[in-house]
């Protein structure tokens, strides 16, 4: 924390429950009103990583779809979701837990990841900081069918598309997860799937 500008009063802990919600008074200094007392809130879930497993010659991309309460209360009729599998990072560094959870959610066991980006997914109120990865996958890569764990309430169905339905997909506004987006794109752009 090297910002000369920010003075960090006080921070209060809101909720500790399933993640951290933290309530942070500071005081801003900007040319415009000099030193200012501001109060945000900040929501500590821990970083995470993503993946997009894509097969080159058959131009498919592997995802995962699960129910997601945020997005049920948000409207989500049915709160389902479609995105690339991810996870939190808890005590692993960012390789380690996308192999993890890559073989825990779809089943696929991965010979090599590549780290394409990292990004903050919703710095206004989350303080996550997401690795992303992409990988090429083969069938002989599957050894079980994935699915989550169950004692993490985890209920994870395996999807394989065609990258061209992926991207009528997010068009039809079926998939609206910003990772997965992100990582769509990316294949598209760097020509993974072509």
């Amino acid at each position: 924390m090297n910002n000369p500008s920010i003075k960090i009063i006080r921070t209060d802990i809101l909720s500790d429950n399933w993640y951290t919600l933290k309530k942070v008074t500071f005081d801003q200094y900007t040319e415009r009103k000099g030193w200012e007392r501001v109060e945000r809130e900040a929501y500590d879930r821990g970083n995470g990583a993503a993946i997009l497993l894509f097969n080159t010659t058959r131009r498919t991309i592997i995802l995962t779809k699960q129910f997601r309460m945020p997005t049920y209360i948000n409207g989500n009729d049915d709160g389902m979701m479609i995105e690339a599998c991810a996870g939190l990072l808890d005590h692993l560094n960012p390789e380690e837990c996308i192999r993890k959870e890559t073989e825990e959610e779809t089943g696929f066991h991965l010979n090599e990841v590549t780290k394409v980006m990292e990004a903050y997914m919703s710095p206004g109120s989350v303080t996550e900081l997401l690795y992303f990865f992409v990988a090429e996958y083969e069938s002989k890569m599957k050894i079980h069918e994935g699915g989550g764990l169950m004692h993490d309430h985890e209920n994870i169905e395996v999807l394989e598309f065609n990258i061209d339905d992926a991207l009528e997909l997010i068009k039809h506004k079926k998939i609206q997860d910003a990772k997965t987006i992100m990582l769509i794109y990316y294949a598209i752009v760097h020509k993974l799937c072509e």
